[in-house]
């Protein structure tokens, strides 16, 4: 592959590889290789943004203290929000409350940031713990007079409205049917606090369930909702960067119909696509019955090395199949 240009812009391969890992395992088999490691507003942002320099003790997802990184730079804070209320520091489903978990972490983050100097804040929401709306990170926000000045951008990996987070992920949060069911309840009665008290309706806005609501409950104290991967990608110059390059490599852990939902591989795909690219998808396992546009090859881990070390070695299969993947492919389509 030493005539290849190759951008390496995988998503990470949730639970088994940070995206950061899968590009330098794509980097290994070229002799020019572009490290572009994505996300989609979820977890793995904040290192695709440049990785922390700061940390701070915030209130965890369950009220326990937790050590939460983020970034500072120029005036920009980064936080994700699962570093501060995820479910993985609740200690998974299984230890979570569904019912009290807080946003409140996040919100004393945005605070601290606030007022280290930031004055713009990006919030990447997803992996939550939480489904209160962002009532707990309202509340640890500082007062909208503080924040006048201050540009709050959530990145959002979801299109749910705010009303439907309890149905749509309580269940894998660890909410039971009857728990889903006073979730949403309270949901509709915060969009209707959130409205007398802020002047905005959170209800109809794309993305607003994302984190359990947590990006409406932004909303409500003015924050932009936006694409998660579009934010990431305009960051990092994704566009101009996929211009050099003759293969794209993205990739993800499972490959599914939501992954052309506005998510790293179908997004990647598309860009690759408009520039000319090839692009090729290397993914722990696919579903058959997913659709595959034209103009993307799906290098399936699974299918190639089974189901026990795609799970294990990721990265390894990565180095052993990629090359011959890529040779494979169609013709070359931009020298």
């Amino acid at each position: 592959m030493s005539d290849v240009r190759v951008l390496a812009a995988p998503d990470k391969f949730r639970g088994t590889a940070s995206a950061q890992e899968v590009a330098e395992a794509i980097a290994a088999v070229s002799d020019w290789c572009d490290r572009a490691p994505m996300a989609d507003g979820g977890e793995g942002t904040l290192d695709a943004l440049g990785g922390p320099n700061r940390s701070s003790v915030v209130t965890g997802p369950l009220g326990e203290p937790v050590t939460a990184p983020w970034r500072l730079s120029r005036g920009v804070a980064v936080i994700e929000m699962a570093l501060a209320s995820g479910l993985a520091a609740a200690g998974g489903a299984a230890g979570n409350d569904p019912v009290n978990a807080t946003t409140a972490g996040t919100g004393e983050l945005i605070a601290e940031a606030v007022a280290a100097g930031a004055k713009r804040v990006l919030v990447a929401v997803g992996g939550s713990a939480t489904t209160d709306g962002g009532l707990g990170a309202v509340e640890a926000m500082p007062s909208p007079a503080r924040m006048t000045g201050v540009e709050i951008i959530v990145a959002c990996d979801v299109r749910t409205a705010f009303i439907d987070a309890a149905r749509v992920y309580g269940p894998q949060k660890g909410a039971s049917p009857a728990q889903v069911e006073l979730l949403s309840r309270r949901l509709q009665r915060l969009a209707q606090i959130y409205e007398r008290d802020y002047g905005v309706d959170v209800t109809p806005l794309v993305g607003a369930g994302a984190a359990g609501g947590l990006a409406g409950g932004l909303a409500a104290r003015g924050a932009r909702l936006v694409n998660g991967f579009e934010v990431v990608a305009e960051e990092i110059g994704l566009v101009e960067r996929i211009l050099d390059a003759t293969v794209v490599v993205t990739g993800e852990g499972r490959y599914d119909a939501t992954s052309l939902q506005g998510k790293v591989v179908g997004s990647v795909a598309e860009i690759a696509a408009r520039s000319g690219a090839r692009a090729l998808a290397v993914v722990g396992s696919a579903d058959a019955a997913a659709p595959v546009p034209e103009s993307l090859e799906i290098l399936d881990l699974t299918a190639r090395f089974g189901s026990q070390r795609a799970h294990a070695d990721p990265c390894g299969c990565v180095r052993e199949a990629l090359p011959e993947a890529v040779e494979s492919m169609p013709g070359q389509v931009r020298e």
